[in-house]
């Protein structure tokens, strides 16, 4: 199984949406990966360490395929759009990491 993992960096001055990001995004995102996606979460960034301090991301969302070759297959046909989305609720420029999970429960 591999995740796919969307850091929104928590810049200062910077726009994040995330009710349009939770409530458009990612169910209009969700149904266009459907075919290949088996999990996703979505987390709003709270506090940094030491607590108090700003959060390092305003959003971290992981998403779950049994491969590398799935996610491409099921990203292929809706890039562009999932892509193009971004503008609608924010800014900053993601950075995107493809993992191995090692555990999942």
């Amino acid at each position: 199984m591999i995740a796919v993992t969307i850091l929104y960096p928590a810049k200062e001055g910077a726009h994040f949406d995330m009710a349009y990001y939770v409530e458009t995004h990612m169910p209009a995102s969700m149904h266009r990966l459907r075919s290949a996606l088996r999990g996703a979460t979505v987390s709003q960034g709270l506090t940094g360490i030491p607590q108090g301090s700003p959060p390092p991301y305003f959003a971290v969302c992981e998403l779950l395929f049994d491969s590398t070759d799935a996610f491409l297959a099921a990203f292929a046909p809706h890039g562009e759009w999932l892509q193009g989305d971004i503008k609608n609720y924010s800014d900053v420029d993601p950075i995107i990491q493809i993992s191995e999970v090692k555990i999942h429960e």
